[in-house]
């Protein structure tokens, strides 16, 4: 059956596009849920003349999943974790803790369906997950997972990295402005 679309099908199609599907899957959800329409004469003829409001909503939302990428892309985001012994969690860490984890450090709510997570996390460490956010626009953020002693003490020790590197560049500033004096 062909159907048009009103928003979003992921993997399937966006808003407007004409795709055809199965008779139940049009009938049982994407019509019941009105995700769809059927691809009528008088639908379609509709469709045409809605295709600039179409492409204007379309661009809108590619700038806000470009601008979306920008923010989180290369996000190192915490998630505490109960760790047992050999690094192995108590559980698992699964998308709706890992969309929560971002929303938490970025502002930024994601949808957890948009997580793309084959398998839920069970060991701590460092771990990189793909955020789809619109069509083939994807983020990767960076996972800290482990217990909220180790997450502390990794921040102290790249606090501690970064420190000696500000002190280095403040000691060759001082030694160049004591050069300027006595040559002077």
């Amino acid at each position: 059956m062909k159907v048009i679309l009103l928003q979003e099908l992921r993997g399937r199609g966006g808003e407007g596009d004409v795709i055809n599907v199965a008779d139940g899957f049009a009938n049982n959800y994407l019509l019941r849920q009105g995700i769809a329409v059927r691809a009528t004469k008088g639908e379609l003829k509709q469709l045409e003349q809605r295709r600039g409001a179409i492409a204007k909503r379309e661009e809108k939302r590619i700038a806000e999943a470009e601008s979306l990428r920008e923010q989180l892309t290369g996000t190192t985001v915490p998630v505490e974790a109960q760790v047992g012994e050999e690094g192995v969690l108590f559980g698992s860490v699964t998308a709706p803790i890992i969309a929560e984890a971002i929303k938490a450090v970025t502002g930024v709510e994601i949808d957890r369906k948009r997580v793309d997570l084959k398998n839920p996390i069970k060991t701590a460490g460092t771990h990189e997950v793909t955020i789809s956010l619109y069509r083939d626009i994807k983020a990767v953020v960076t996972l800290t997972v482990g217990s909220a002693d180790a997450l502390a003490a990794e921040e102290a020790v790249e606090a501690e990295e970064e420190a000696p590197a500000e002190e280095a560049v403040e000691a060759e500033a001082e030694e160049a402005v004591e050069t300027e004096e006595a040559t002077e």
